[in-house]
């Protein structure tokens, strides 16, 4: 999952005006090229195992020659597929977190800085309403660790009308990653009165996610999301989640969604 919430916002649409294009079912070159834009605000953790809140842009743009846009879970990474082949897609994956300082979580502990995460994702229908997903992304700044994520999602839908999907989700980190956000190291113990932690990698959460977009007019659409995950492992057992985060992590947002070009 996607942390927008303390990054600009103008960034953000820069990376979904930019990655948003090629999400787009292009296997259908007939007709002309319509364009989808969902904006609105979601709450979400302000970093990984925090029990604050944050509002952040909610942000999706979609194209497509095709009779109906191709399904995005509201919670994936930006990325652009670069092969598809069938039922199968690759391409990069670009994830954020925002910065988390001593300040932000009430203890002094080392500050863990705006992370960028490059990487990829490759994905499959198993059935017209079973898609599987893996994604990988390494921290190019902050945390500078491995993280990655493996979702499932059953999608219900009546073409661009209305469409309804759930599905389970497990997030991974590395022990660079896990100790960036949940260990203490010695001397941060001595700093915060926290006791000495540190964690290895491995499944960091486990949860689940919810979405629904429904057209209610020509252009006019709207979308909602909420999805909830559980610290688990040794991101669930760290002082800093139990005494100064929380193992729960939900998170939604609401958006309007715009529909332009072509003809529905």
């Amino acid at each position: 999952m996607i942390d927008y919430s303390k990054f600009p916002a103008l960034f953000v649409l820069a990376c979904a005006l930019v990655s948003g294009p090629a999400h787009a079912q292009e296997e259908d070159a007939g007709g002309e090229k319509r364009t989808r834009v969902i904006l609105g605000p979601q709450l979400a953790p302000s970093w990984p195992g925090a029990d604050k809140y944050s509002v952040g842009p909610y942000i999706d743009v979609s194209r497509t020659r095709a009779s109906a846009f191709e399904f995005e879970a509201p919670d994936e990474s930006f990325g652009s597929p670069l092969v598809h082949s069938g039922d199968f897609a690759f391409g990069p994956a670009l994830g954020f977190i925002g910065k988390r300082t001593a300040s932000d979580i009430g203890a002094d502990l080392p500050k863990v800085g705006f992370s960028i995460e490059a990487g990829g994702f490759a994905q499959a229908y198993l059935m017209p309403s079973l898609r599987v997903r893996v994604e990988g992304r390494k921290g190019l700044s902050g945390h500078k660790g491995w993280v990655g994520e493996v979702s499932a999602d059953y999608i219900a839908r009546e073409g661009d009308d209305w469409l309804l999907s759930i599905g389970p989700r497990v997030t991974l980190g590395d022990a660079k990653y896990t100790r960036a956000y949940f260990g203490v190291a010695p001397a941060a113990a001595l700093a915060s009165g926290l006791p000495a932690y540190d964690p290895g990698g491995g499944v960091q959460s486990v949860g689940v996610t919810a979405g629904y977009h429904r057209m209610i007019g020509k252009n006019w659409g709207v979308a909602v999301y909420g999805r909830y995950d559980r610290l688990v492992g040794d991101a669930a057992d760290s002082p800093v989640a139990r005494q100064l985060g929380s193992r729960s992590q939900p998170s939604g947002g609401v958006a309007l969604s715009y529909t332009f070009g072509g003809d529905r």
